[in-house]
């Protein structure tokens, strides 16, 4: 006699539970898996403002609001893209927190972007900024970008620019 694989999953599952009530266990079915309730912000659910700060001096700070109506995480630290620029702005190692910064509707995630030093080369004056948000891998980005406005003018960026990870506060953004 043959039996479909369903069926033979089926029995087996069966005997199993049955063989642990015969030992004195219980048997019970697997529980689904709890469904998430946070989903990653993006650009589609976070409003994303660009602020020019007095301290320290060449620093900017990135604002994401979270607008959407569930939590969203922050993962990681935005990738910037100055004008049309060929690469993302690199992301300070140094400021990487602990954990993922997880927004509710409402709450605002904070990065602050080192726009150049006396060590710096190559800069220019950037007129356009992309924010894009990285994926829960932190090796790409997830969605559209942001398209937040620089300051008026545009803003000085040369190549020892860099971006913080994602920061609860204003002020531990803009420590580094």
């Amino acid at each position: 006699m043959r039996i479909s694989t369903k069926a033979a999953a089926t029995l087996a599952a069966v005997t199993a539970a049955l063989s642990l009530t015969a030992l004195g266990g219980t048997a019970s079915a697997a529980a689904p898996a709890a469904k998430s309730t946070s989903v990653t912000c993006t650009a589609a659910n976070t409003k994303v403002t660009v602020k020019q700060v007095d301290r320290p001096i060449n620093h900017l700070l990135v604002e994401a609001k979270n607008t959407g109506t569930k939590t969203c995480n922050a993962y990681g630290a935005p990738y910037l893209r100055f004008d049309q620029g060929q690469s993302a702005t690199p992301w300070l190692e140094a400021s990487k927190p602990h954990s993922v910064l997880s927004l509710k509707p409402g709450q605002t995630a904070y990065a602050a972007i080192g726009t150049s030093s006396p060590e710096g080369s190559e800069g220019h004056q950037a007129e356009e900024l992309d924010v894009f948000f990285s994926n829960r891998t932190m090796d790409g980005s997830v969605g559209s970008p942001a398209s937040p406005k620089l300051p008026e003018g545009g803003v000085y960026v040369d190549s020892s620019a860099y971006v913080t990870y994602w920061q609860s506060s204003a002020a531990d953004a803009l420590v580094w």
